[in-house]
């Protein structure tokens, strides 16, 4: 995962296609190399946004435990927007790949500029309801009234990131379904530069800039998510990419497109928007029942550690999704099941290593945070329970997404259901009812992780996917 030398990133970014090698590059070959050629951009692109997190709590936890702690419920609030356009992104990867394994290039760009239109229609939506339903939300469910205040205030102030990140996640869809990922690293490389800067100067105020505490975190990071934004924009017009999928020309409203992209992507989005509410349930249900701020504070970082050393395992599944989509776009649907155990392989022996050397020095990353040691030895088991349940991820989020590759997206939608229920009622139970640790209530993951896997599996291995057309 940590593989951007000083000497080798500079080189990798410099390994440019020809234009006749873009079109011909469209269709995946079924190889080791070929996956680990998108997956390793796909990696840093997911990292570097979980490192601005990480880089966020990180500061805010120097600056005070409460902005720490209130910082689990904002940022899982906004996780689930930004899930929502990740779930756009899964749609509209599933399609790019598709007509990339046709080639048809020119489709592309007119599923594209359709995205655009959809993904700011729902970024509007967010805006309107975080600033009208979700402050009365707060106000009645959270048990401090000064946290929840801080909440709205910094919600209110992080949800104009949303439309920059939605257009940014776009076009990374872009460039995975045609099979130019590599250039996805200098969009996520700019916005990690901007967000510590940022984060630090206007958090603590230095630099001559205010000191905004709490509300800084989020004005840094609107600021990095548009940096992010623009270096694609000019990624992909100065490499020719733009001109050639036609982007952003003839930008209005495609009535065909906009229904394939609804069907595709709908189920998806409700899929991670429910996925993500329940982890907001599980964090208020830890405000609510947990008498110390420690409890939410620690979870927050687990919701890091999540995000950080699973950013391979998600990364893959990106690939999974393409790769999938692409091959059946070919027409070898005989190797769908071959290509998933190839993913699945190197998905699983890295989250190995990862959580291995996450086991064995758990001090040294709990410590980053600037908390007391009070804070490390209660974090420790629950970093136990968390890498068993990464390894669990690692294999289980791969064949979910090659659902999402053979276009049944109501499947993965019925899939993702059905594994909430079950968990919603595990985590009221545990942390509501019975008013148990952390550590059990993180143990919902090892339940979450198992009932997505099963049916996922059964599903790709009876061939029903075979009849779906996209």
């Amino acid at each position: 995962m940590k593989f951007g030398t000083c000497d080798f990133l500079p080189a990798y970014l410099a390994a440019l296609y020809s234009m006749d090698n873009l079109q011909n590059s469209l269709q995946f070959k079924i190889t080791n190399k070929q996956i680990l050629k998108l997956t390793l951009p796909v990696s840093i692109a997911i990292l570097v946004p979980q490192l601005n997190f990480i880089t966020n709590n990180i500061f805010l936890g120097h600056y005070s435990t409460t902005t720490l702690a209130v910082a689990s419920i904002t940022g899982v609030y906004y996780l689930i927007f930004a899930s929502i356009g990740f779930a756009l992104n899964n749609g509209l990867l599933a399609l790019i790949s598709r007509r990339a394994g046709e080639n048809r290039p020119d489709e592309i760009g007119k599923i594209f500029n359709q995205g655009i239109f959809t993904a700011l229609l729902i970024a509007a939506v967010a805006v309107t309801v975080s600033y009208t339903f979700t402050p009365t939300l707060l106000r009645s469910i959270l048990h401090e009234p000064e946290k929840a205040e801080m909440a709205i205030s910094f919600i209110q102030i992080r949800i104009w990131g949303l439309p920059f990140l939605y257009i940014y996640q776009l076009r990374n869809a872009l460039l995975i379904g045609t099979n130019q990922s590599k250039y996805m690293v200098m969009g996520t490389v700019a916005e990690a530069i901007a967000n510590v800067v940022f984060d630090y100067t206007l958090i603590f105020g230095k630099w001559g800039l205010p000191e905004l505490g709490f509300s800084g975190a989020a004005y840094a990071s609107i600021i990095a998510e548009f940096v992010g934004m623009f270096v694609i924009y000019i990624v992909i017009h100065q490499k020719g990419i733009a001109q050639q999928y036609a982007l952003f020309k003839n930008l209005r409203w495609d009535k065909k497109n906009a229904s394939l992209i609804t069907a595709m992507s709908a189920p998806l989005v409700f899929q991670h928007a429910i996925s993500i509410m329940s982890w907001e349930l599980f964090y208020i249900l830890i405000e609510r029942n947990q008498p110390a701020d420690n409890p939410q504070a620690i979870s927050n970082v687990m919701r890091n550690v999540f995000g950080m050393f699973g950013c391979m395992s998600w990364a893959f599944a990106s690939t999974s999704n393409s790769m999938v989509s692409n091959i059946i776009g070919q027409g070898k649907h005989e190797q769908v099941i071959p290509v998933i155990k190839k993913i699945v392989k190197l998905s699983t022996g890295i989250a190995l290593v990862l959580c291995l050397l996450l086991n064995l020095f758990p001090h040294l990353f709990l410590s980053i945070f600037g908390q007391s040691d009070e804070f490390i030895q209660e974090g420790i088991p629950v970093i136990r329970v968390v890498s068993l349940a990464m390894i669990l991820m690692s294999f289980s989020v791969v064949w979910l997404h090659a659902v999402t590759g053979t276009g049944n997206t109501k499947v993965t939608f019925l899939i993702e259901a059905v594994t909430i229920i079950l968990y919603c009622v595990f985590i009221y139970v545990v942390l509501e009812k019975l008013k148990l640790s952390i550590t059990i209530g993180w143990m919902s993951e090892w339940l979450y992780w198992t009932c997505m896997f099963i049916p996922a599996f059964f599903y790709l291995r009876s061939g029903h996917w075979k009849k779906k057309v996209i």
